[in-house]
């Protein structure tokens, strides 16, 4: 990114930029997806039954992480692809819509709901299992730095438009 702004918006090389690190944050998700909900899976599992997850919910789960993937990370790769100003929903919220592939595993395995507080049942209300990741490092640890980089140049390339409008 350019230390100055740039009075007509954002430079090429900005938006070059922001492209490259969505593209990093995408590949990211994909690869993330199939091994959080087998994690997720086995993590809730143990806690709802003090045991570990037999194979075949080890098996379903690793279905349900490949279906995950299929179905979020391209409709993330969607919304990266847009231009910030029709960007209506972050990638976090598209993620967090993954938690249903570990409940519907977690569901037909017969594991019981854990308690929620108010405010979780509230903004996620089909989450059973209290598992929506709150942060791209839940889904991967090395997500963190790609989800927080993308985030600095959207916004760096929004500052830039809003100046370049006169706007502060």
């Amino acid at each position: 990114m350019e230390a100055d702004a740039n009075p007509s918006g954002p430079s090429a090389d900005d938006l070059a930029a922001l492209a490259r690190y969505a593209t990093d944050l995408a590949d990211g998700v994909d690869r993330a997806l199939p091994g959080w909900v087998v994690a997720t899976v086995r993590r809730a599992y143990r806690a709802g039954t003090t045991n570990e997850a037999p194979a075949d919910v080890v098996s379903a789960a690793q279905e349900a992480g490949v279906a995950a993937a299929a179905d979020v990370g391209p409709r993330v790769r969607a919304m990266l692809a847009l231009d910030i100003d029709e960007q209506r929903v972050n990638p976090l919220s598209i993620v967090r819509t993954a938690t249903r592939y570990p409940t519907e595993v977690l569901r037909a395995a017969g594991v019981a709901p854990v308690a929620r507080d108010a405010t979780a049942v509230r903004q996620f209300p089909d989450d059973d299992y209290d598992v929506t990741p709150a942060f791209f490092a839940d889904l991967d640890p090395d997500l963190n730095t790609p989800g927080l980089t993308w985030g600095a140049a959207k916004a760096h390339v929004h500052l830039a438009r809003r100046r370049a409008a006169g706007q502060r």
